[in-house]
């Protein structure tokens, strides 16, 4: 055979045995095959048939750059960031200043659109040098194939990112679920008491808390609260303080001992890395009388005939303090048809677009404007009021109302 003939024939096997490769590593995209899989057929083909005595893979995993091939060389000194970022076409490298790469002869970057996805790295193509002909001929095939192999690596990673998400965000309205049937679903409206409420988590779990509990026929109990912090550690924290309080209420008459053994509870759940600021009450139907601690929390309205008063009295916040330095427990009789509206600090302290804070002033005008209506309309007008002043700006904390009237 003649050396024409046999370099013929050499073209052709090496054709035959580029498109098999690429006919290989598609069907193994489509048959889901590993990174590890994809990434061992990438590697044969460059070492055992086409000869490279020196190849390195560098990837972008999303946050850091990762090796995913290192052969023929060592490595270690190649920094990505430093060495190959701004590299965006194909670089034969020829007495390069950096001393780094000088073990290569060849630098292959892969991008999409603008975001470089992975750089190749290549040397001692077969023993011969750089500049023959036939064998820069293969760095398109070289090319493509990195380009195929990094784009179905990164295909997988977004995908398994995707289902990451999606397992995350299920679990997420799961959990807001789980949060929402802790509340209190059938609130009373009837001769003696009429109550409404409502909570908006910033996210879809939050650290906002209201609950309302019946404790005899006479007595009702019931409580606002805020952990600082939103999203679920915050939720957690909240429920652990749900239950505790619940179990506690109903043990005890005294409000100070139920404050006290809280904070007991919140500082062994959370070690101080978090708070809680509470307002609990206790009302009874027939005295009228309401009894109440204020934990730190914004002061609640008791709205009488068209004077306000807040509700202050009691101690410091829970969960900073292994013991709270002083609690003064309040009692106060209620006139009728009085008004008691309950908040959290992400009503009061909701920015509009000129950073300017809603403010009581503004809760105290929506509740006077509306204070003949029934509770939920009360809460409603709020949250309208609330919706006109901060107009495009997005919630920037959880919210929750509390409304009582008291007739």
């Amino acid at each position: 055979m003649s050396k024409q003939s046999k370099n013929i024939k050499k073209r052709l096997e090496l054709g035959k045995l580029k498109l098999d490769t690429l006919l290989q590593v598609t069907k193994g995209i489509n048959n889901n095959l590993s990174k590890t899989e994809l990434t061992e057929i990438y590697k044969n083909v460059l070492i055992e048939e086409l000869k490279i005595g020196k190849l390195v893979l560098y990837s972008n995993s999303g946050m850091e750059w990762t090796q995913e091939l290192c052969i023929g060389t060592t490595c270690e000194l190649i920094n990505v960031n430093d060495d190959l970022l701004g590299i965006n076409e194909i670089k034969v490298l020829s007495s390069n200043s950096n001393k780094n790469l000088d073990p290569f002869d060849v630098i292959v970057p892969v991008f999409h659109k603008s975001e470089p996805l992975a750089y190749l790295l290549l040397g001692d193509f077969d023993g011969e040098k750089i500049e023959v002909s036939p064998i820069i001929k293969h760095l398109t095939f070289i090319q493509t194939l990195t380009n195929i192999i990094i784009v179905a690596v990164e295909n997988k990673r977004l995908y398994k990112e995707n289902l990451k998400q999606i397992a995350i965000k299920k679990e997420m309205e799961l959990a807001s679920e789980m949060q929402t049937m802790l509340f209190p679903k059938n609130l009373p409206n009837n001769s003696e008491i009429e109550v409404s409420a409502q909570y908006s988590p910033h996210q879809l779990v939050g650290g906002d808390y209201y609950d309302f509990i019946e404790l005899n026929r006479d007595e009702i109990a019931f409580c606002i609260a805020d952990v600082s912090g939103k999203g679920v550690p915050a939720a957690l924290l909240m429920s652990n303080f749900q239950a505790s309080l619940r179990a506690l209420i109903k043990r005890t008459s005294s409000l100070s001992e139920l404050v006290i053994e809280l904070n007991k509870n919140i500082l062994a759940n959370a070690n101080r890395e978090k708070f809680i600021t509470a307002f609990i009450g206790k009302y009874n139907l027939q005295t009228r009388n309401l009894q109440y601690i204020n934990a730190g929390h914004n002061p609640p309205l008791l709205l009488v005939g068209h004077q306000f008063k807040s509700l202050s009295d009691g101690c410091t916040i829970l969960g900073m303090f292994e013991n709270l330095p002083s609690v003064t427990e309040k009692n106060i009789t209620i006139a009728k048809d009085s008004l008691l509206t309950c908040f959290t600090d992400g009503v009061v302290e909701q920015p509009n677009s000129k950073n300017e804070e809603f403010e009581l002033d503004n809760l105290e005008k929506s509740i006077l404007l509306n204070k003949e209506k029934s509770t939920q309309q009360i809460i409603n007008a709020i949250i309208s009021k609330l919706d006109d002043f901060k107009k495009e700006i997005e919630y920037k904390d959880d919210i929750a109302l509390l409304c009582l009237r008291l007739k």
